[in-house]
């Protein structure tokens, strides 16, 4: 029996490493697609939710045939319940990716400054994603504190954009209406990174037994 249950939760560890790179996947095509004025890349952002919609229920099916079928022990039961979690804050980001896409969409041709910190923002959130997902499946309690460290990074980041965008309103109110458009992407983005210090806490609580 316990055979089968070990072998069910590598089965949700990959499930989870697979919707983890979805989410990277979705975050990347929505940013450059943005950065390059590619909509074929925006759309594949925005078809990319669906995928890790479906994700998600394939993760619940597998954590509640964990819980009903097996009989696990107090550990096992903080895995399966903090990969609940996880899945949840996954399946935002994909929502997030999904908004960066749509209003990129309309953001067309522009050189402003603080697209080089939006770009910045993504590779910090992606890292984040990435380093989270890697500290549950590696059971890396350090890992998952080293990205709860690293959200000051993203949110560094944001402020950056935040600072010039008010500057480019200042200058020109005609900029107006762009410089909501690309405060929302780096929102997005934050956000991301926010998902990702919460699926980081939930790893912690899954070994530690202590959740922040």
């Amino acid at each position: 029996m316990r055979n089968k249950f070990d072998s069910q939760l590598e089965k949700l560890n990959l499930e989870l490493i697979t919707m983890g790179a979805l989410c990277e996947d979705a975050i990347s095509a929505s940013v450059k697609g943005f950065l390059d004025d590619d909509d074929a890349l925006c759309q594949k952002a925005v078809e990319a939710e669906d995928e890790i919609n479906r994700k998600e229920r394939d993760i619940e099916s597998i954590c509640m045939k964990l819980l009903l079928e097996q009989q696990p022990v107090a550990r096992d039961l903080r895995q399966i319940s903090a990969a609940l979690k996880m899945i949840t804050d996954m399946e935002r980001i994909g929502d997030q990716a999904y908004d960066i896409a749509e209003i990129a969409k309309f953001i067309k041709n522009s050189n402003v400054k603080s697209k080089i910190h939006i770009k910045d923002m993504a590779a910090a959130a992606t890292k984040m994603v990435t380093d989270s997902v890697d500290s549950f499946v590696k059971k890396d309690v350090e890992l998952a504190r080293s990205v709860m460290v690293y959200d000051d990074k993203v949110d560094n980041l944001f402020d950056c954009v935040k600072d010039e965008l008010v500057q480019l309103i200042t200058e020109d109110k005609a900029n107006g209406e762009f410089c909501i458009d690309l405060l929302m992407i780096a929102k997005y983005l934050e956000r991301i990174g926010d998902h990702a210090v919460n699926i980081a806490e939930w790893v912690e609580y899954s070994i530690t037994g202590t959740h922040r």
